[in-house]
């Protein structure tokens, strides 16, 4: 019974300790923002936007939806306009319920900006409270993109590409 005793006052007396030395353990770094990309080059748009999505998911439990369009000097440019336009403007029309992040971006800010205003366009009222929409792009287009989100109640995020 002593030993048993004994052993309950060395781990009362070592568990502050112990609890002590977990607090002090070194804390993780935060990597600085990327700068967006300057060229239409896919992979540092999908770095970019890998960096820029995730620092804006606070309160965000659902995987995001993130559509991405190339450059407009893309060969196929108008093809994958229209493939992108049609999934978003499906996912849209289907509902996002709160809780969602939807992330727009593309090196063609104006093309992409069309894209969100018509994938929007027709959403009830105040349907889409609580679900966070990036529209990452230039500052001339945020306005229009703005304009066109509002009726739909969202919380508009515009990240501004021409800041470097």
């Amino acid at each position: 019974m002593k030993t048993m005793t004994r052993l309950i006052l060395i781990a009362l007396l070592v568990l502050p300790f112990a609890a002590c030395k977990k607090a002090e353990a070194p804390q993780a770094a935060v990597k600085a923002p990327m700068s967006a990309p300057t060229t239409d080059d896919r992979q540092a748009w999908v770095d970019y936007l890998n960096d820029v999505v995730p620092r804006n998911m606070a309160g965000i439990a659902n995987q995001p939806y993130v559509y991405w369009l190339p450059g407009e000097a893309t060969p196929d440019f108008q093809d994958q306009y229209d493939r992108l336009l049609e999934k978003a403007q499906a996912d849209v029309a289907r509902g996002i319920i709160a809780g969602n992040l939807l992330a727009y971006g593309s090196p063609a800010s104006a093309k992409m900006a069309d894209l969100v205003i018509a994938a929007f366009d027709g959403v009830p009222a105040d349907s889409m409270k609580n679900v966070r929409v990036l529209f990452i792009g230039q500052p001339a287009d945020n306005e229009r993109v703005k304009a066109a989100l509002a009726p739909a109640g969202v919380d508009y995020v515009f990240i501004d590409t021409s800041k470097q």
